[in-house]
């Protein structure tokens, strides 16, 4: 539990700072590191279901990540973790999390 913490924390913490930073996009902690955990390791790549490297979304087109995760909550995009992930996003969620990696590098 107290290792979960301390992951958790040290997820926020850069995204808090960034937040502060942004408030008109300040989308809930939990929602920003869903993303950071796969797409903010640099040249990470997913074994599942095939091997695919995890693009970079710091500083993208605000309007293509909004885009993007609304085709996958749809199902015009296919990435089973992606789809499972914009599943549970709202129109707003999308928004925020779109302005906030949209202005980060």
């Amino acid at each position: 539990m107290l290792a979960r913490t301390l992951l958790a924390v040290a997820l926020a913490a850069p995204c808090g700072a960034a937040l502060a930073q942004k408030p008109a996009a300040a989308p809930t902690h939990d929602k920003v590191s869903m993303c950071i955990g796969c797409h903010g390791i640099p040249g990470y790549k997913t074994a599942y279901p095939l091997v695919y490297h995890v693009p970079k979304i710091g500083g993208q087109n605000a309007a293509y990540l909004a885009n993007a995760l609304k085709a996958y909550r749809a199902g015009e995009r296919w990435h089973p973790s992606m789809r499972g992930i914009a599943a549970s996003l709202s129109d707003q969620d999308i928004e925020d999390i779109a302005a906030y990696y949209g202005g980060s590098k």
